[in-house]
């Protein structure tokens, strides 16, 4: 992989900047079916969880079959796979969902910038320009 520019290894702030974009846009989403009330803690649970279920939906069907979700299109990042396939596939992408919801996995990256869910796919986050 290059070292820099199309084709490099994504740095952590534009993989961090995709996914806030994604948590905005599912929060965005999900008011137009359920409206958020703060003073009441039961419609805002019944808020959280759907907005859970909306993120991911608009993360794992792109990741699986075009390599990024809206977020990383904004920021200009994909999902490729090491073996050169063209698609990420299902399980690929909810695997890397479900780890990225619990963050960890997703934060920790080795020396060549891959973070645990990377490793375990077999996939890593490449610059797209």
């Amino acid at each position: 992989m290059p070292q820099s520019g199309v084709g490099s290894v994504a740095g952590g702030g534009a993989r961090l900047l995709g996914l806030l974009i994604d948590l905005v846009l599912a929060s965005l989403v999900t008011t137009l079916f359920v409206t958020p009330s703060l003073q009441d803690p039961a419609v805002m649970q019944t808020f959280n969880l759907w907005s859970v279920g909306v993120w991911a939906a608009i993360t794992v069907i792109p990741a699986a079959f075009f390599g990024f979700t809206p977020g990383m299109a904004v920021v200009g990042i994909r999902v490729a796979r090491l073996d050169g396939a063209q698609m990420v596939g299902i399980w690929r992408a909810v695997v890397r969902g479900a780890l990225t919801f619990v963050i960890i996995p997703a934060a920790i990256r080795n020396i060549d910038g891959r973070s645990w869910l990377d490793r375990l796919t077999g996939t890593v986050v490449i610059r797209m320009r």
